[in-house]
This record gives structure tokens, C-alpha cells and sequence, in this order.
């Protein structure tokens, strides 16, 4: 029976940064994909990395060889009341407040860094049911690597929140994301605009030539936007962001639904989870993919200090998990609260949050507080 001292179960960007981040730590590490090894790399998505996510890829090596667009200004506003607020990068002597950039592109650097380490991915396999030991988990997996593998720890990475698991906390926000990528008018000047509608926020990150689009509506909504002619669906998303920028063209558009699901506790016997495995959040202020890098170099600082010793040690997991408490449970109630706050119809409300965004432009040791929460999570790391 094969044996390895990590399984990480997931070969997408969340798995490759911890595999990558463990190379030279004398852990024998095997990755499982139930994909092939070039999906991840055909991932559409655009991410909005955070400054503090851009120094652990620098500390993995393959910030360099990533087309990043950075952002130097964000834009808040609401749809259909007063209030905006900007959060310049020159306010915190950051070269900018974050990056942009293409999920596959992301996966493709993370892939070939990994590829000359060694490392092997077992592509088109499945990981099925997990018997944990006292000394190790056995796991079963199927697909092209059928069998049983013995770890003395499984990181799961991708996935994994089965329907009808008492562990995992759901809410439907009862929407759904359009993704897509305008131009506009002037370029996108590296400004990111986040607009809050009353069916949900629509966000427009710099992106190459123009803007990545993650465009939040009802699912009933997004069925006739997505079913729309390009022209028409460019004046509903104009409609939307309202006068402050003009756009010129939009590509075609795909669709995800919208939900939060997160795991009460990312630790369990000899297994941890991460990324998605972990929590699914809003894409509102783009937090998910940067939480989990987080989490994944937590989990690396611990697991290189006990590089001699057990790597699925119940202390040692406990460990990781309590040292996150604080940054995942706050980011994930932020982003939690905004969807909330932002996505209805309440007239109060509106006024609330219009002087809510005049507050933050006007105090600020307010916006800082914001500003630095998204570039470096609940704890302000490093």
C-alpha cells in the first residue's frame, strides 16, 4: 500500500501553494486531483489577490512569472442613494491595494513551479472515504489511481461539503453572479469599483484591457441577462454601475449561484480542510481565495516547525485551527454582513448605508481599518 506523509486532496491553486510551500521540508507529499492536471489552468475566473497574498506568492517563487493588473483605487458606492467612499493605495505606502488576476494563469504558475520539484499529482482521481487511525488515515480512491494509500495527514483543498453534514453551516443568498470582461471608455486606470444594488453588489475589477466583471443579481434576474445579446446586456450593466465610467463592450458571460457554506471546525482526525473545502464565501470585496492562502501558510509555518515529528499530531492541528479562529470567522462574518446589509430594498437602510460611506470617506481612521482588513485579513498580517 502506498504511503505518504501529506495527501493533499485537490490539485487546483489552494493545493499547488501548499504542496509548493512544503518542497523542501522532507515531507513525502502525493497530490489527488478528480480532474486532469491542465484544469485548473483553464479556469476562466479572474481573482483579486490582496497585498498580503501577493508576499506569500512572492515567497513561493512565482510572483514574477504572473500578468497581474494591480489595483491602486477602490470605489464604493450604492445604487439609488448618497454615499461613496475611495481607498487610495498611496494613503497605506503600498504600491497598490491589490492585484487581478486569471485563476488558470494563478493555477498555471502554481503547476509548473510544482512539476520541477517532483511532486506527483495523481490527475483523474477520485478520493473517496477516509479511515483515520491512530497513526495515519487510510483512503480510498478511485478513479485511474484505485486503491487504498495510507497519510499521516489528508489536506483537502477542494470540495468535500456533502449535503446533510451537521459540521457545515449553509445559507442561500438567493443569487447569482454573472462573470464576464468589459472595456471602457479611458481604460480601466486601475480603479476597482465595488456598487451595491439592491439585488446584490456588482463589481468591476482593472483587468487587462478593461474590467472583470462579477455582475450579482436574482437567479431569475440572471437567467434573462445571461440570455441577452451582448449590446443589450452592456446597457443593463451600464444601467447598473451608473455614470462614473463609461463602457464600450462586453464578452460572453457565465454563471455561478451564490451561497455561503463553511465547516464549524477545519481540523479533524488527521485531516484538515482549506480553500473551498473549508468555507465558500460571497465574492463580495473578494476575499475567499486570499483567506485560504492565509490559511495555507499557517498551516506551512506549523507544519515546518514540526518538520521531525508528526504532521497529522492532534496538538498540532489544534493548533493551527485556534491561531485561525479569529481571521476566518471574521472574514467570513464581513462578507457575510455586506451581502446582508447591502442586497435589499429597505429605505432605511439606504440612508444607513449612504452615511455609513460618507463616514468612512470622511474618518480616516475608519477607511484604514477597512483598507486594511482587505489587504491583510482579520488579523492585519503580517
Amino acid at each position: 500500500m502506498r504511503h505518504h506523509d501529506l495527501l493533499i486532496v485537490g490539485a487546483g491553486p489552494v493545493g499547488l501553494a501548499l504542496a509548493l510551500a512544503l518542497k523542501d521540508c522532507g515531507y513525502d507529499i502525493a497530490l489527488a486531483d478528480a480532474r486532469d492536471r491542465l484544469a485548473a489552468r483553464r479556469d476562466p475566473r479572474a481573482l483579486a489577490l490582496s497585498h498580503g497574498s501577493r508576499l506569500t506568492l512572492e515567497r513561493l517563487g512565482i510572483w514574477a512569472a504572473l500578468n497581474t493588473t494591480p489595483i491602486h483605487t477602490i470605489h464604493v458606492s450604492q445604487q439609488g442613494g448618497l454615499g461613496r467612499t475611495v481607498i487610495d493605495h498611496r494613503d497605506y505606502d503600498q504600491a497598490a491595494l491589490g492585484y487581478v488576476v486569471a485563476a488558470g494563469d494563478l493555477a498555471a504558475a502554481l503547476g509548473d513551479a510544482l512539476e520541477a520539484t517532483g511532486i506527483p499529482i495523481l490527475e483523474n482521481c477520485q478520493v473517496g472515504a477516509l479511515a483515520p487511525g491512530v497513526d495515519d488515515v487510510i483512503v480510498n480512491l478511485g478513479g485511474e489511481h484505485s486503491g487504498n494509500m495510507r497519510a499521516r495527514l489528508v489536506a483537502c483543498a477542494e470540495g468535500g461539503m456533502q449535503d446533510g453534514d451537521p459540521g457545515i453551516v449553509r445559507h442561500d443568498y438567493h443569487q447569482h453572479a454573472l462573470i464576464t470582461h468589459a472595456r471602457a471608455a479611458g481604460g480601466h486606470r486601475n480603479t476597482a469599483y465595488e456598487r451595491f444594488t439592491p439585488l446584490g453588489p456588482l463589481a468591476l475589477l482593472p483587468n487587462r484591457d478593461g474590467f472583470a466583471i462579477v455582475h450579482t443579481v436574482s437567479p431569475e434576474r440572471a437567467a434573462r441577462l445571461i440570455a441577452l445579446a451582448d449590446d443589450d446586456y452592456l446597457v443593463e450593466l451600464q444601467r447598473a454601475i451608473g455614470p462614473r465610467l463609461k463602457l464600450t463592450a462586453v464578452e460572453a458571460r457565465l454563471r455561478y449561484p451564490l451561497g455561503l457554506r463553511y465547516r464549524k471546525q477545519s481540523v479533524g482526525e488527521r485531516c484538515v480542510w482549506l480553500g473551498n473545502a473549508a468555507q465558500t464565501l460571497h465574492p463580495v470585496a473578494g476575499q475567499g481565495f486570499n483567506l485560504a492562502l492565509r490559511d495555507v501558510w499557517a498551516l506551512v509555518r506549523q507544519l515546518r516547525a514540526a518538520a521531525a515529528s508528526d504532521p497529522g499530531a492532534p496538538a498540532l492541528l489544534m493548533d493551527y485551527a485556534a491561531g485561525r479562529g479569529l481571521d476566518r470567522h471574521g472574514t467570513i462574518r464581513f462578507t457575510d454582513g455586506l451581502v446582508r446589509l447591502f442586497s435589499n430594498e429597505s429605505d432605511l437602510l439606504r440612508h444607513l448605508r449612504g452615511a455609513g460611506l460618507m463616514g468612512l470617506d470622511m474618518l480616516p481612521p475608519l477607511r484604514h481599518f477597512v483598507a486594511k482588513r482587505m489587504m491583510f485579513g482579520a488579523r492585519a498580517w503580517p
